[in-house]
């Protein structure tokens, strides 16, 4: 296991309290009107532990010399690493308009 997905991993427990596997590193890219607007690989995590959520999708980005985690329960409208980025990339265009 790579690093940064050893890190992202200690995010996840760190975070949620639980204890995480990663099943696989599946790699995305969302656009929108044509414009790559996301790329990227998410690594989903199954856990145990966790009372409402199965599995976290994480991942990591570098911003302003430090490494930032996103990490995404699956509860709807999560429903798969695809729209784990679409939530994201919501919640961060919200948090831009404030």
């Amino acid at each position: 296991m790579s690093k940064r997905i050893e890190d992202l991993r200690l995010a996840v427990e760190t975070m949620h309290r639980c204890k995480a596997r990663l099943e696989s590193s599946p790699p995305i890219r969302e656009t929108f009107r044509n414009p790559v607007v996301w790329e990227g690989v998410v690594e989903p995590f199954a856990w145990t532990g966790h009372s409402n959520a199965k599995r976290c999708y994480g991942w990591s980005h570098q911003a302003k010399l430090e490494t930032q985690y996103v990490l995404t329960l699956n509860i709807p409208p999560v429903e798969s690493p695809i729209t784990a980025v679409r939530v994201a990339i919501v919640a961060e265009a919200k948090n831009e308009r404030k």
